[in-house]
């Protein structure tokens, strides 16, 4: 946790006491919105820690190309069936049609 945001939920809660003191209702809208400014803070400060989306599509493009190499020699037996098959299905045809 970064030592802005530790300071801010530090003030939170201080205000958030202090505001109870005064008034219960007071005290709950401090608590409530304070509570969603520490957290979007909070997430604020690691924001530009995460990947971009051309560092995740880089990865993603290299596991498809290596599933890719991985299964060649599946894919080069499944295009020699479909190539009999449909030599097999010509003839059919050209026997029907002679």
């Amino acid at each position: 946790m970064s030592k802005r945001v530790l300071t801010g939920a530090v003030t939170w809660v201080v205000l958030t006491v202090g505001a109870f003191l005064l008034d219960p209702i007071l005290g709950a809208a401090v608590l409530v919105f304070g509570g969603i400014l520490v957290t979007i803070g909070h997430v604020a400060s690691t924001w530009g820690d995460a990947s971009s989306y051309e560092e995740r599509e880089l990865v993603r493009a290299r596991r498809r190309a290596e599933a890719r190499q991985a299964n060649s020699g599946k894919r080069e037996k499944e295009r020699a069936r479909y190539r009999a098959a449909m030599e097999r299905k010509a003839a059919r045809a050209a026997r029907k049609g002679a």
